[in-house]
């Protein structure tokens, strides 16, 4: 006897219904809900599996087919190796420009902010970042006068990016006829595009001067990296047609952010060449099957025969710019990546970089974790040749999910300046060994290699 359901049921007539193969309503209803969940949790289970094998495919799976080394660095031309880079990214060859390195706060700051007060017809900024501080004020202050002397002044910062930003620098830019806009603010309508961010910084000063590179509006990159409250930086002047490009970076998410379409002399003028540099700038957005700015990377590496100098602050790459790098250096190239030590804004980047350690060093690459402070250089550099600067960071967030800004220089002399930076960077820096990776406990293993599933996101 059913004691339990016998309770349930309340009776000897449900008893003789139930031998006779009825079914109570609640009997009913539980059995389908069991069903039920059961369907669910194996069609959940079935799409999450398609998923995981899904993105086991792509971060394993390189998108580039491979091609041998030779065919790509048999020219020793620099220009021919732009033209090829160009035609690749379908956009154009620029000649006659001039680039300057501008070192940490100290010369970043003061080049920016005497462009803006000699500006005389326009000045368009785009930042990732801008939050409080004196460097803040200072930049509120010079954008606010060039409007009050009749400069047309956009300001257009990231919501998510700039969101520490004082409100009452706003208000006083505004009230001083400048224009700010908001990039992709959080809005029920727009969601799905809350990932895409505008990473990219840039200035351009009545459509001649241009300015970009890691930078970001705030104290953290004021100084000389003397210490940790000051970050180690690059940033660069830009001079000739390449500005123009620069431009239109800043006038794509303007459009995007206002609905304002830029034109007319003010900010597109005639460019005279100021330098000998060939250039080719890479706009990217979250759009595409494959990384313009990554093929750039692959490209280098993959036609490099000398050595390969990597500085970037957020390593996290993927299949293909790995295989690039260890690639190069089992071919006896002079490989080199400098990366920030614990002094990381980032906890989840720095702990899923340090896994791809061993690959790289038993491929030959030499690592380096940068020691004073928090080291935010963005900068490639290959064979004394050629370079790729910008916003961009060596992780599929930039690759994939934000707006990015680059630019690959051509340029033996500026070239040669960069990779002077590199090397003195080095000497304050650590280099790391395979005894180093060995001396990892397994709870700090494990803890990166949950991180390093979080790379598509990083």
């Amino acid at each position: 006897m059913d004691l339990e359901h016998d309770h349930l049921d309340g009776g000897c007539g449900d008893r003789s219904a139930r031998r006779a193969g009825a079914q109570s309503p609640k009997d009913v209803t539980m059995r389908d809900l069991r069903r039920r969940g059961r369907f669910l949790l194996y069609g959940l289970s079935a799409i999450g599996t398609l998923a995981l094998l899904s993105w086991g495919y792509q971060a394993l799976v390189p998108e580039f087919a491979d091609v041998a080394p030779e065919r790509l660095s048999s020219s020793h031309d620099d220009r021919a190796e732009a033209a090829d880079l160009a035609a690749h990214l379908d956009v154009p060859l620029l000649d006659g420009n001039r680039a300057e390195l501008l070192v940490n706060g100290d010369e970043i700051f003061p080049a920016m902010l005497s462009a803006i007060d000699e500006a005389r017809q326009s000045i368009n900024i785009l930042s990732y970042i801008y939050w409080e501080g004196e460097i803040a004020e200072r930049f509120a202050d010079a954008l606010s006068g060039a409007s009050r002397r009749g400069v047309e002044v956009r300001v257009l910062l990231d919501a998510m990016g700039a969101h520490r930003m004082d409100p009452a620098l706003v208000a006083r830019m505004e009230d001083a006829g400048c224009v700010v806009a908001w990039f992709n603010p959080v809005r029920w309508y727009s969601l799905s595009r809350f990932n895409h961010r505008t990473h990219r910084k840039v200035l351009v000063v009545d459509g001649r001067i241009g300015f970009t590179g890691g930078v970001g509006i705030a104290d953290e990159w004021t100084g000389d990296a003397q210490d940790p409250e000051h970050w180690r930086d690059d940033h660069f002047r830009f001079d000739g047609p390449v500005v123009r490009y620069l431009q239109g970076a800043f006038a794509e998410n303007w459009r995007q952010a206002t609905g304002e379409v830029l034109a007319g002399e003010t900010v597109f003028p005639e460019l005279e060449p100021a330098g000998d540099a060939r250039m080719v700038v890479i706009n990217t957005g979250p759009v595409g099957a494959t990384s313009e700015i990554g093929f750039a990377y692959w490209r280098m590496f993959r036609g490099a025969r000398e050595r390969i100098y990597v500085a970037t602050p957020y390593f996290v790459p993927d299949p293909d710019l790995e295989i690039g790098l260890t690639t190069a250096a089992r071919r006896g190239l002079d490989v080199r990546l400098l990366v920030p030590n614990d002094y990381q804004d980032s906890r989840l980047v720095r702990y899923a970089g340090q896994t791809w350690y061993r690959e790289l060093l038993e491929a030959g690459v030499r690592v380096y974790e940068y020691q004073p402070t928090m080291m935010h250089v963005k900068a490639v550099t290959v064979d004394r040749e050629w370079a790729i600067v910008g916003s961009a960071n060596f992780d599929s967030r930039s690759f994939e999910i934000n707006f990015e800004i680059a630019v690959a220089v051509f340029d033996a002399p500026f070239v040669a300046k960069l990779d002077a930076s590199f090397e003195e960077d080095l000497h304050r820096a650590r280099e790391i060994t395979l005894e180093d990776v060995e001396d990892r406990s397994l709870l700090e293993r494990a803890r990166d290699q949950m991180a390093r599933m979080l790379r598509e996101q990083l």
